[in-house]
């Protein structure tokens, strides 16, 4: 039977959500039914709402849900009522990269997360009048009371963890933690320059630690950020505005560079002057949103000094495996994202986008009534 539930409702790009009724569709044979507790507010959100990606309207946004299972498909193993899990992206689950656990990197990304629907262009969600809503937003649209999703990007967790706080590792926290432990891979006491401390980066800066850099270096505008960013194992705080991130190695007695650069601002110019930055055989990884030739390589810069830049999606995690490996690390003291988070009703939800993109939280999360 169809699910009444609540939903914050896109209706144009730009525009505010507003909380409506709407109705679920029953589970396909492979998906699952979830009443959300808590979900992440991220800059993905943002980028989507003001019409930046070709997302139809009207939609329901929202991509770090936690929550429990309240229905199964009857193909459904692994998961039943009653479990707590976290949402994360959604993925084809049979193209080379799925097939070699990098859902991350699925062939078929965009179309199972960007595209507003099913993979068959149906959408689970519709107004009590049955109008059509657009679903599925990173395979969940979790900003809603309940939602629906394939089992494939629901991570059971363990029942006694405080669900309301695990939804952001389905996205933000496990893009900055992934980009250094699944994609650098930095050895012990490689250097690390971390540019842009929100909750992507904080999360990086963590991992780091997890990783055992030696030189773990946050470079932001913001001291707060940066004062966190040290709090939570960042060996150097830099102002992004003082000098090149090349002058910032320097004062860190790095002569040729940093091993390893992680970007998760998204600007060109930040990036494409961060290059120079890199030691030989150093890694830069690209973690932000780009546009279509922002980012000038120098070729011979890089071949010289065996170079890599490297796109980063998800943190080139796969979710079934690395979140319960990052909350193993939260439970040991390693990784406390708690500490990055600030909780909102539901009914606030505008505030929450507010005060995110006003830098005042580093990653809002709603509760759930």
């Amino acid at each position: 039977m169809p699910t009444a539930a609540h939903a914050a409702v896109f209706r144009q790009p730009g525009a505010p959500p507003v909380i409506e009724p709407v109705v679920l569709d029953d589970p396909r044979e492979d998906e699952v039914v979830v009443r959300l507790v808590g979900v992440g507010v991220c800059h993905t959100d943002m980028v989507l709402r003001d019409g930046h990606l070709p997302l139809p309207f009207p939609v329901v946004l929202g991509h770090e849900g936690s929550g429990v299972v309240e229905q199964v498909g009857t193909a459904v193993t692994g998961l039943a009522p009653g479990d707590h899990v976290v949402l994360s992206f959604d993925s084809c689950g049979h193209c080379p990269s799925c097939d070699d656990h990098a859902p991350a990197y699925c062939h078929d990304w965009f179309a199972y997360n960007f595209g507003g629907s099913r993979s068959d262009g149906t959408t689970a969600l519709a107004t009590p009048e049955g109008a059509v809503i657009h679903s599925h937003v990173f395979g969940q649209s979790s900003f809603a009371t309940h939602a629906i999703v394939h089992a494939r990007n629901a991570v059971k967790v363990d029942a006694d963890l405080p669900l309301d706080l695990l939804g952001p590792l389905g996205c933000g926290i496990q893009t900055g933690a992934g980009a250094v432990l699944n994609e650098l891979r930095p050895r012990p006491g490689a250097s690390v320059a971390v540019i842009g401390t929100g909750a992507v980066g904080l999360s990086a800066i963590m991992a780091c630690g997890i990783a055992g850099a030696g030189v773990v270096a946050a470079v932001d505008i913001n001291p707060a950020r940066i004062a966190l960013a040290q709090e939570l194992g960042a060996t150097h705080g830099f102002d992004a505005r003082a000098g090149s991130l090349a002058d910032h190695a320097r004062s860190a007695g790095l002569a040729q560079g940093f091993d390893c650069v992680i970007d998760t601002t998204g600007r060109p110019d930040v990036v494409n002057a961060a290059m120079a930055a890199l030691a030989p055989r150093g890694q830069m990884a690209l973690v932000g949103a780009y546009g279509p030739g922002d980012i000038a390589a120098d070729a011979t810069f890089l071949m010289s000094g065996g170079r890599v830049i490297r796109g980063v999606v998800e943190g080139g995690a796969d979710p079934q495996t690395f979140i319960p490996e990052l909350l193993a690390h939260y439970r040991a003291g390693r990784f406390p994202f708690d500490r990055l988070v600030r909780f909102f009703a539901f009914a606030d939800i505008a505030d929450a986008i507010a005060q995110g993109e006003a830098g005042h939280v580093v990653k809002p999360i709603l509760r759930i009534p």
